[in-house]
This record gives structure tokens, sequence and C-alpha cells, in this order.
């Protein structure tokens, strides 16, 4: 059995309080490491174009209220 189907296993086992738990943290695991992806890539420079065309089109009016 792998790493991950024993992992499958172990989940699908979990009582439904525990399951709760579980979930609570593995969405604040995905979070932290989602910021952390966010982070690196900002830092590197990889969002720059995106920020600038953003800006660019706000500027010539190609953008809407939310």
């Amino acid at each position: 059995m792998t790493k991950l189907e024993h992992i499958e296993k172990s989940v699908t086992d979990l009582a439904p309080d525990e399951f709760q738990k579980f979930a609570a943290w593995f969405e604040r695991l995905q979070a932290t490491r989602w910021d952390a992806q966010i982070q690196a890539d900002a830092e590197r420079g990889a969002l720059d174009n995106l920020a600038d065309s953003a800006i660019s089109d706000f500027r010539a009016g190609r953008t809407r209220k939310l």
C-alpha cells in the first residue's frame, strides 16, 4: 500500500468528529501553503505582469466596480 493509499484509508475510517477536525486542519494547511506560494511568486516577480496588466486596464477604463 502506498503512503497516499494509507492516508486515504485512514481518513475514510475517521469518526465524524475526527473527520471534522482533520478537515479543518487540512484546510488551514492548504491555506498556509497557498499563502507561501503566493509570497514566493510575488518575491520573484512572477506576478508583476499580472499587476501591470491590471493597472493598465484600470487606467484605460477597461474595468468595472464589483
